[in-house]
């Protein structure tokens, strides 16, 4: 490794976007207002590069991260590599092979480049699923930043704990290369629980300490706005007029899922396109009691997986449209008229911007699958506003 890369303040920070997926990342440099340019993408889906170029007229480059050199990076002069890397090897549900899993391999990869590049990045982000933290893949990725001069903080966070209603704890971390330094430096080497650093709060009581994990991430709901603000819809009675007129059609149905996958253009909700995301009563009466439901009014909802409308076991919540008169009596899950959260209503909770939009092709499906791996641009962007700030 040779000198450091340059940056100077009139020019934008070059970044390197490596997994961009559907440009959840992307979004989030725009809405932290980085001065920065993606000099490239790297995504190996074609259906996420599909949804990546409609929204910022780049198609990213779609050949196999572990064919690259040191030299293909260093030809890029960028000084920052954003990652959102599979989080499969890591998952609870998964194998937890690690850095053993295949998917596992290309970003082993590029911490090998780190090393091998003659001009390292300024800064690292690297994005993952809660239980990355504990993985050898983390071990490696810690011990080759610090041979390579970098400084890393870790979070633990959850749109929650930005006035979110949406449960999805996330993996982050942080690094910069020296002689480059976090603003609160008394968080180096920590894993926090807390977003207190991204405001300019030295509040050193929310570090990595067991007993505070949890609660730490259960206080906040009363903070967050209500589901019903993210819904494609102006009000309650907007809602319920709309999705009664299908009550006698859609929540008693004895059907499988919605076979036709209707999407209207410009990927809004419309009355025409609902009855597809209303819940099946053969599903509700098989799986009712595994089902997270949740109401207009709630301040929390599930994660939203990958596999979101397919399964409705812990694939993320569903959404009653006729609330009971007593929620603390049992009632009929079929008479609240439950429905999936549509794709856009996925995507406000994820943060994406208003003017996001799938291409037309996209089907239902995929974009719910699209959704699922992706990031919660309300976290990421504080976090890349503190990781691209200078020290004050």
């Amino acid at each position: 490794m040779e000198g450091l890369l340059k940056h100077h303040d009139d020019e934008p920070w070059r970044v390197l976007e490596f997994y961009s997926g559907i440009g959840g990342m992307r979004y989030s440099l725009m809405k932290a207002d980085v001065k920065a340019k993606v000099v490239e993408a790297f995504d190996i889906n074609d259906t996420a590069n599909d949804v990546y170029q409609h929204n910022f007229g780049h198609r990213p480059y779609q050949g196999n991260i572990q064919s690259l050199t040191a030299g293909d990076l260093d030809s890029y002069g960028a000084q920052a590599w954003l990652l959102s890397p599979p989080c499969q090897p890591y998952t609870r549900q998964g194998l937890q092979k690690h850095s053993g899993d295949a998917r596992a391999f290309s970003f082993l990869r590029i911490l090998e480049l780190i090393q091998l590049t003659l001009q390292p990045p300024l800064m690292v982000f690297v994005e993952n699923v809660v239980g990355f933290e504990t993985s050898d893949t983390h071990s490696k990725m810690i011990e080759i930043l610090g041979k390579c001069d970098f400084v890393t903080q870790e979070f633990i966070l959850s749109p929650i704990q930005f006035g979110v209603p949406y449960s999805r704890p996330r993996y982050f971390c942080l690094a910069k290369r020296k002689p480059l330094s976090f603003q609160s430096q008394l968080f180096n080497n920590q894993l926090l629980w807390s977003p207190s650093p991204l405001f300019g709060y030295d509040d050193d009581t929310m570090t990595d300490k067991h007993d505070q994990k949890q609660g730490s991430l259960d206080k906040f709901p009363q903070c967050c706005e209500p589901v019903e603000k993210f819904l494609e819809h102006n009000s309650s009675s907007d809602l319920a007029n709309t999705e009664s007129r299908f009550r006698t059609t859609s929540c008693v149905s004895k059907d499988g899922f919605g076979a036709s996958e209707k999407i209207d253009e410009g990927n809004r909700f419309s009355v025409s396109s609902m009855k597809q995301y209303f819940v099946p009563g053969s599903l509700i009466e098989r799986w009712g009691s595994a089902m997270d439901v949740v109401y207009p009014d709630s301040k929390r909802c599930c994660c939203f997986t990958k596999s979101y409308y397919r399964y409705v076991k812990g694939t993320g919540s569903l959404l009653a449209t006729i609330q009971p008169k007593d929620r603390g009596k049992p009632s009929s899950l079929k008479e609240q008229c439950l429905r999936y959260f549509t794709p856009r209503e996925v995507a406000n909770l994820h943060s994406f911007p208003e003017d996001f939009q799938f291409p037309q092709h996209t089907s239902l499906r995929q974009r719910y699958a699209l959704l699922g791996n992706s990031l919660s641009i309300a976290v990421v962007a504080p976090l890349l506003r503190y990781l691209f700030a200078e020290p004050t």
